[in-house]
């Protein structure tokens, strides 16, 4: 029941936050669930959760046809593209990349989409605003082009946001100031309304600052599932 306690407490610090942001948006919760088993996914999915998000390919092909097919997987790790086919072909309820970072990355994922889906897939690019070296993201410069890209050329891929992890441990908004400055520059230059376009920031430490800031995709592991046992991934 660990799991359903968490999942309701954090649901109700997130409706908190949505009360008072400026933004009035609304925000998706994604259980991120990487290197959990597959019984806490399941307590999580019985409490109503129906977003989870993924950073290893190979556990969510292993994880996706062990629970049940209305799951909606984020994958928010980093996408190698001779593993986009793999990614897109293996897991049939995939909803959505949210780090696209590169044209490659964009391009091979359009490939296999054509390939083994009817549907688009939804993709998010991912941004380093922070400027560590060892972040995945385009810099904020770039994810213009990435996303004129991607609404251009990627037909079997639909644009629906920006991606960021915050600086670990900053307690200032500037991180989420960024993406939110750069999702204006991106509305602008695909003809979109700055709303029309998800920003998806905030993890289990700055959840509540990042939808302050306009999050609308916060994404939340530990506090939900506990500490991650990293020796268990694949």
């Amino acid at each position: 029941m660990a799991v359903t306690t968490n999942l309701l407490a954090v649901r109700a610090k997130v409706a908190e936050a949505l009360a008072k942001s400026p933004w009035k948006q609304q925000c998706t919760l994604v259980a991120v669930s990487k290197t959990k088993p597959l019984e806490d996914l399941q307590e999580a999915y019985e409490a109503d959760q129906r977003h989870f998000g993924e950073n290893y390919i190979q556990e969510l092909v292993q994880k996706s046809p062990q629970l049940p097919s209305d799951i909606k997987w984020h994958y928010i790790g980093h996408v190698q593209s001779n593993k986009a086919k793999v990614l897109v072909r293996d897991v049939p309820n995939l909803y959505m990349v949210e780090t696209v970072d590169s044209i490659k990355i964009a391009n091979a994922l359009n490939k296999a989409s054509s390939e083994f889906r009817t549907e688009k897939l939804n993709v998010m690019v991912q941004v380093n605003t922070s400027g560590e070296e060892q972040k995945s993201g385009t810099d904020v410069d770039g994810s213009v082009e990435l996303a004129c890209h991607i609404v251009a050329s990627c037909e079997h891929l639909n644009l629906t946001g920006l991606m960021t992890i915050g600086r670990y441990g900053d307690t200032t908004s500037e991180c989420f100031d960024r993406l939110v400055a750069c999702r204006k520059n991106v509305a602008e230059a695909i003809g979109k309304a700055e709303t029309d376009l998800a920003a998806s920031m905030g993890m289990s430490g700055d959840f509540e600052l990042a939808i302050s800031c306009g999050s609308t995709h916060v994404r939340v592991g530990s506090t939900i599932f506990g500490a991650r046992d990293y020796a268990k991934k694949d």
